[in-house]
């Protein structure tokens, strides 16, 4: 597991664009094992003060670049995770047990939304406003310009990441704002990794301060005055509270779901089977957007069932290090537990185990459950595990209701050959993004990308970050 340059024994966080050690630290861990991984330093409200200060003094020079400026950091900074791709993708799989070919593949992702951002950055303008199409608008001319916030705080989760930091630093950079980065404690060295590109690609210090902190002392930083923006990934209550605490400043908030995919009768089953087979366990289904809860047409729910279970048997689950790994360990065993007891519980209410179920150490093997309740916790919860249920329906009504039957809305999909089932459902399912043809599971990095509900607010996505990132100011001419 060899680092992008040589480890040191503390890893330091990035403030100002220095390396920045404390007394205290904490251990990151190998899911795979628990075997140590790095030890980094650890923050605390001081730091957190530091940072955002950095950031504030930062911004004025920042936002002040021309855009041209701007782009090409964001464009060298792609350049150099794309030179250092093996070496960032080893310390992604080492703190988050990802399986390498996917560890990898969110690297080169990674680098194609960073090389957006900077194409974005170039072209991110207002528009022409017609003033003069009002009564009282003759002779004015109108326009609007974006403008960045300040200070954004970027809070963001384990499971991608590199992904889900670049999706709000690279849009934030881009606008002119500065940024505090507060990772996920258990994920901590791909985000450090990736504060240490940007500086290498000529990003001036402070526009990007990478702390390392408890989820205890990230009040702190969410109640700053300075933090203009919080921009956050992770679990509903969490997000709530940030909500209640950030007062009239900007939030974006990216929460759970316990996310759908309809199968009707006329789909093309060899094709919604392995799509389900990939979109519910890819990460150990520790996606936000996860494939949880199928339900398949009842005349069609038998032939769909044996295709699922023949291809979710096939996935190979094991060390994350060897590239034929498709699923393997969830984050910590104590998560594993937790999946492995909602099964059980849905078992003994009545459900059955079409495959899978079983459980060693952090690894759970990839699991379908039938003759699921709504009531259970495998359906109606999020279980961000390799579980999925599947369910029957009778008519395209009854599946609409039950996908909407949910706390949560960020994406659904469906499988079907008629145009008009599909433009139904996309109109009548209450989520954020519906697929056609697809799992929930489909993301694009520069589509609007959020949902509603218990699912949160705001849109992520290049231009669509972007646009919650800055400010719109309106400049009117009086040409009498």
């Amino acid at each position: 597991m060899t680092a992008i340059v040589e480890r040191p024994e503390i890893v330091p966080m990035i403030i100002d664009g220095q390396n920045i050690v404390t007394n205290a630290t904490f251990d990151v861990l190998y899911p795979g094992n628990g075997s140590r991984v790095a030890r980094i330093a650890a923050g605390n409200a001081e730091i957190i003060q530091q940072a955002v200060a950095s950031a504030q003094r930062a911004f004025p020079g920042w936002s002040a670049l021309p855009s041209l400026k701007r782009a090409e950091v964001l464009f060298a900074a792609a350049a150099l995770l794309r030179e250092r791709k093996d070496a960032v993708a080893r310390d992604l799989t080492a703190e988050s047990g990802k399986p390498i070919t996917d560890s990898v593949g969110e690297v080169l992702r990674t680098v194609e939304l960073i090389q957006y951002a900077g194409e974005e950055a170039k072209r991110f303008t207002g528009e022409i406003v017609p003033i003069d199409a009002v009564s009282n608008g003759a002779n004015r001319f109108g326009y609007t310009r974006r403008e960045p916030l300040g200070v954004i705080a970027a809070i963001t989760p384990f499971n991608f990441p590199l992904a889900l930091v670049a999706h709000k630093i690279a849009p934030a950079l881009a606008v002119g704002n500065t940024v505090v980065l507060k990772p996920a404690s258990a994920t901590p060295l791909t985000a450090l990794n990736i504060g240490r590109i940007f500086l290498d690609a000529g990003l001036p210090p402070g526009a990007l301060n990478v702390i390392a902190v408890s989820g205890s002392e990230t009040d702190a930083l969410i109640r700053n005055p300075d933090v203009q923006m919080i921009s956050f990934t992770g679990s509903p209550p969490v997000g709530e509270h940030i909500r209640q605490i950030a007062g009239l400043r900007r939030v974006a908030l990216e929460l759970g779901s316990n996310s759908a995919t309809i199968v009707h009768s006329d789909a093309n089953l060899d094709a919604a089977a392995l799509s389900a087979s990939k979109a519910a366990y890819s990460f150990a289904g520790q996606v936000c957007i996860s494939l949880q809860r199928i339900y398949v047409q009842k005349s069609v729910e038998k032939a769909f069932l044996e295709k699922l279970t023949q291809y979710v048997q096939a996935i190979h689950l094991g060390d994350p290090f060897e590239p034929a790994t498709e699923v393997g360990p969830m984050l910590t065993e104590k998560e594993a537990i937790r999946a492995e007891t909602w099964i059980r519980e849905a078992t003994e209410a009545g459900a059955q185990i079409a495959c899978g179920g079983a459980r060693n150490g952090a690894y759970v093997t990839p699991t379908v459950l039938t003759n699921v309740t709504p009531d259970m916790k495998v359906v109606c919860e999020e279980i961000f595990a390799p579980v999925v249920s599947i369910v029957a329906y009778d008519t395209i009504d009854d599946a609409i209701a039950m996908v909407n039957d949910s706390q949560f809305g960020l994406q659904a999909g469906i499988y079907t050959n008629d145009i008009s089932t599909a433009f139904a459902v996309a109109a009548r399912l209450h989520v954020g993004g519906v697929m056609i043809n697809d799992t929930c599971r489909f993301r694009a990095d520069n589509m609007p990308y959020g949902g509603v509900k218990r699912s949160g607010m705001g849109r992520e996505g290049v231009i669509y970050a972007m646009e919650e990132m800055s400010e719109i100011k309106m400049v009117v001419f009086n040409l009498n």
